[in-house]
């Protein structure tokens, strides 16, 4: 397995409760798999503990091993080791991984790419002209090919992991697709896995083999991207497409869920998601739900899934 994170804890002083609640997630090598939910309910903190970035002052229990390494017990160099040979990360936003006073060409050669190989990402991720985009510096440069930068400097030297994080937010539908076309190049050449963080369902179910949902900091429900979309088990899993807009003959009113998602001064001796969830019983507030094995193999963490069979700390991809 390239990726196993096993039940990852992690909390900061002054909330009320962890920003990681006990996530379990796998990728094997070759696997693309999504990661959706609202804002704050912990992706991003999910995809950082496999390069070992943690808030300051964070403690956390559990393990995350990539590639076979003890993620957080890495310090200084193999920790810088870990992150040049096996893992990158694309960040949502891509003008806090730039130095706004180099050139562009200085941000390729440093992740390891010669000249040459530097100008031909610039070219592969979209860019025109790249020989002079070389030359240029962030601030004469637009988000979006910002975006495509970035995602050249993590193609610099082929990872083994790379980490999405809102990878093509910025981006248009037809530099979307070409930058989509790249990682599947790069999982095709090189085996490398990808956990693809967004916020576009409709996305995730076209270009992820498995989508594990979050919310609150929990894994909610894990399952194949074609089971997830055409038979959501998980009430925020249904809510969450039921918000979603989609193209079809027949019009489909959107449902926004109620309510808002929970900061991290709100603590739940029960399901996080009970004050917004259609289906919640007494029960749902007082005891934590665990998660339970579907008849497909998913998982769900819900008091209301019928299918009571406790599930395993990690599920084997298939």
């Amino acid at each position: 397995m390239l990726l196993t994170i096993d039940r990852l804890t992690v909390e900061v002083p002054g909330t009320a409760r962890p920003l990681l609640d006990e996530v379990a997630l796998h990728i094997a090598e070759g696997e693309v798999v999504g990661l959706v939910g609202e804002s704050g309910s912990g992706k991003s903190t999910t995809a950082k503990a496999a390069l070992g970035l943690l808030p300051a002052g964070a403690t956390a229990s559990g393990s995350v091993h990539v590639a076979g390494a003890d993620v957080l017990s890495l310090t200084g160099e193999e920790l810088r080791r870990h992150r040049a040979r096996t893992v990158s990360m694309v960040h949502q936003d891509p003008r806090a991984a730039l130095n706004p006073v180099r050139r562009i060409g200085d941000f390729l050669l440093e992740r390891g790419a010669d000249r040459t190989r530097a100008v031909e990402l610039l070219a592969a991720v979209g860019l025109s002209d790249p020989e002079r985009r070389m030359r240029q510096r962030p601030h004469e440069l637009s988000g979006g090919m910002l975006q495509r930068v970035v995602i050249a400097g993590a193609l610099a030297t082929p990872p083994r992991l790379l980490l999405a994080d809102e990878a093509t937010s910025a981006l248009d539908v037809t530099t979307q697709a070409e930058i989509l076309a790249l990682l599947r190049t790069l999982r095709a050449e090189h085996g490398a896995g990808l956990l693809f963080i967004t916020h576009d369902l409709h996305l995730a179910a076209a270009y992820c083999d498995r989508v594990y949902v979050m919310y609150a900091g929990r894994v909610v429900e894990e399952r194949t991207a074609a089971a997830l979309f055409a038979d959501p088990a998980h009430p925020y899993t249904r809510g969450l497409l039921a918000c979603s807009p989609t193209l079809g003959d027949t019009p489909r009113r959107i449902e926004p869920i109620p309510g808002k998602p929970p900061s991290l001064s709100d603590a739940f001796p029960g399901c996080p998601f009970t004050a917004r969830c259609p289906d919640a019983q007494p029960d749902c507030s007082s005891r934590h739900p665990a998660a339970v094995t579907l008849p497909d193999g998913g998982t769900a963490a819900c008091h209301r899934i019928p299918a009571a069979v406790p599930a395993p700390a990690e599920r084997t991809a298939p």
